[in-house]
């Protein structure tokens, strides 16, 4: 009896140890600069992928739980390194001084995002879809608008504007903009001017505007957190990436 019971705790502990979940670091360029993503740990095998782009700090562990819910789902999950090894934000200044930098030039922002695609696809991502939070929600609709190889993108509480010079082009990935309606940071002319251009590009959009929810409120780090709109939110997330890739 007593041998059987050990060998039901082995059984039991062996299978949780075979679901264990874990990230593994991902060495890759862009040109001659040193990128470190993450992958979930089922990479290798061909599933379809989601590229995380994460928020101005660089990657964070909102990033990090959203990967491993992610393999949950079935995908392929990879978080991109935007700003490159050694080049990580030490504070809230640097990040902005950082993020500002890749917001002004769009095309080294795009030829980021293409990058780590390209890597997804190493790891075994066929069809691929992209989301991003605040920073990272820009980048989402920056491959959108570049043409980037993707299903479709998601834009969590992420800056909504383009430069006044920048004409709109056609928007071939479907795009889903998940928005805090008591977002400072947005102006209600950037909305517009977001409609605008999703009309003129002729895309497949939508927005989901969250009550009584701030910048960050899907981040449980943050002092912004609606812990009832960020479910929602990832719920939503879920639902259109099931409609994109599976």
């Amino acid at each position: 009896m007593k041998y059987a019971t050990i060998l039901c705790l082995f059984g039991m502990l062996s299978s949780m140890g075979g679901n264990a979940q874990e990230l593994k670091s991902v060495d890759y360029k862009d040109g001659e600069q040193k990128l470190k993503g993450m992958v979930t740990s089922n990479a290798g095998s061909t599933k379809p992928g989601v590229l995380i782009l994460p928020a101005w700090k660089g990657i964070d562990q909102e990033a990090k739980t959203a990967a491993l819910d992610l393999e949950k789902q079935g995908y392929i999950a990879f978080i991109a390194d935007i700003y490159g090894v050694g080049n990580t934000p030490a504070d809230n200044q640097a990040a902005s001084g950082l993020s500002s930098k890749y917001k002004n030039d769009f095309k080294l922002y795009q030829s980021r995002i293409q990058a780590a695609l390209t890597e997804m696809k190493k790891q075994g991502a066929d069809k691929v879809a992209v989301i991003g939070y605040c920073f990272g929600g820009t980048g989402a609709l920056e491959a959108a608008r570049g043409g980037l190889p993707v299903e479709g993108v998601v834009c969590i509480h992420g800056g909504l504007a383009k430069a006044a010079d920048r004409p709109n082009e056609a928007v071939k990935a479907k795009v889903l903009v998940e928005h805090p309606a008591d977002d400072a940071s947005v102006k209600k002319e950037d909305i517009e001017q977001l409609v605008n251009e999703m009309n003129e590009g002729k895309a497949d959009w939508q927005i989901i505007t969250y009550a009584n929810s701030k910048h960050t409120f899907t981040n449980p780090e943050s002092p912004d957190y609606n812990e009832i709109m960020a479910k929602r939110a990832w719920n939503h997330t879920l639902l259109f990436l099931q409609e994109l890739l599976k």
